[in-house]
């Protein structure tokens, strides 16, 4: 997961990595009814009734900084239904770190950990790792706003096969940004990007993509935008990302270790084009980061790469916390909590399921979306097509070879 971007902001992590492959999932968003006889339990987690015996103290941790969109449907729900939970803790920690908290507390067979909000790494990972309860399709039947999930978040509830549940859902990017008053005429094909920074050298600047959002997703991007041979193959079919990547490496002074550092150099004239996405174009200008007149752009052969946010359950887990966890997820995918997910543009748009406008949001997120919203996505949303991220083997393998061929001794923390 990338650094906190703004550590003087309320905000967490921006982002989660994007990585995994489509599976189907009908079969789980259709299903209602009993559970099927061929539904599993997680080995060492019981059934979960309807309704706990008892309220139900929930411990959440997020290591995708999801719950700035998501605590106020958490809390919420735990106020309007004491019968369910008797309190909230929640704590927060670097993705990283994520298996092996959990592995540790299902090795001494203490489960303090009762759903974790993750991206598609952590999901991925513990998935690898045997970690997470099957929810689907044992429990489909209970939640059912997962029936009415956008088209690209559904494809990305196809990473999760049975184990998790998305939450939030984005377009994300990859998208340039840039200051009107620097740059008169912003690129707009891969050719005149490169033909910017060779005559403006070290004034393109994008950060390492292992450790950034916009970054992952630029590398990600660029293989459609340049018409690879294999977008879903960094080794064998990105040709061309590669060669230009290593020409644009040539007018590029270091890689930042982070987006926020990009987005300061933004800000102060360090750098002139910086790659961005939905979120971390709005939402830094929201908090002043940087200047509200920034302009963003696309590149000819340009397709949204998606991202997501999911819940995620640790094998182990008691019957009643996991009851207490599916009703509170039914809630949050209910139109009226789906519509919080808005924010302040932090994953915009934020909701995973149909029928969610502006309108719906709250009040402070409607007026930071007027002001600070840009209505362009509008437009592209509804016209480009949409690419789930690369599975995550070859996710990491991309990395390696941008840490090896192209960022080797220029990144800089």
């Amino acid at each position: 997961m990338p650094a906190h971007p703004f550590p003087l902001s309320r905000r967490s992590v921006l982002l989660g990595a994007a990585s995994g492959a489509v599976a189907g999932t009908a079969a789980a968003l259709t299903g209602c009814g009993a559970p099927s006889s061929n539904s599993t339990i997680a080995e060492g987690t019981a059934p979960a009734p309807a309704r706990p015996s008892k309220p139900v103290s929930l411990s959440i941790l997020d290591v995708a900084g999801n719950r700035q969109l998501t605590q106020p449907m958490i809390d919420e729900y735990a106020r309007a239904n004491p019968q369910v939970i008797s309190k909230v803790t929640y704590s927060d920690s670097p993705s990283p770190d994520l298996i092996g908290k959990i592995k540790a507390q299902q090795g001494a067979n203490r489960i303090n950990i009762h759903m974790v909000l993750t991206g598609v790494d952590g999901l991925s990972a513990g998935i690898e790792q045997g970690l997470w309860t099957p929810l689907l399709p044992l429990y489909a039947d209970r939640l059912t706003g997962m029936r009415n999930y956008l088209e690209p978040a559904a494809k990305m509830q196809g990473l999760a096969g049975d184990h998790g549940i998305v939450v939030t859902y984005y377009p994300s990017g990859p998208l340039l940004e840039y200051l009107p008053d620097k740059v008169a005429q912003p690129p707009d094909s891969a050719r005149s990007l490169l033909a910017y920074a060779k005559a403006h050298k070290g004034r393109v600047q994008y950060a390492r993509p292992s450790n950034s959002g916009p970054g992952r997703t630029f590398l990600m991007g660029l293989p459609y935008v340049l018409g690879d041979t294999n977008p879903a193959d960094p080794e064998n079919g990105w040709p061309k990302t590669w060669e230009f990547l290593k020409e644009l490496g040539r007018y590029i002074d270091y890689y930042p270790s982070s987006t926020s550092e990009t987005m300061k150099n933004l800000a102060s004239g360090t750098a002139e084009i910086i790659v961005t996405t939905t979120g971390w174009d709005i939402n830094p200008r929201v908090l002043g980061t940087v200047p509200a007149n920034a302009k963003i752009t696309t590149l000819q052969g340009f397709v949204w790469v998606t991202d997501a946010h999911y819940v995620v359950v640790p094998k182990g887990v008691a019957a009643d916390h996991l009851s207490a966890v599916l009703n509170l997820l039914a809630s949050m995918l209910t139109p009226e909590q789906q519509a919080k997910a808005y924010d302040d543009g932090y994953f915009y748009p934020g909701p995973a399921i149909k029928g969610v406008d502006l309108s719906m949001a709250p009040e402070e997120s409607r007026k930071a979306l007027e002001k600070f919203g840009r209505p362009e996505y509008d437009q592209l949303i509804t016209s480009t097509r949409t690419q789930t991220p690369l599975e995550a083997k070859a996710l990491v393998r991309a990395f390696d070879i941008w840490d090896r061929e192209i960022g080797s001794g220029k990144v800089v923390s």
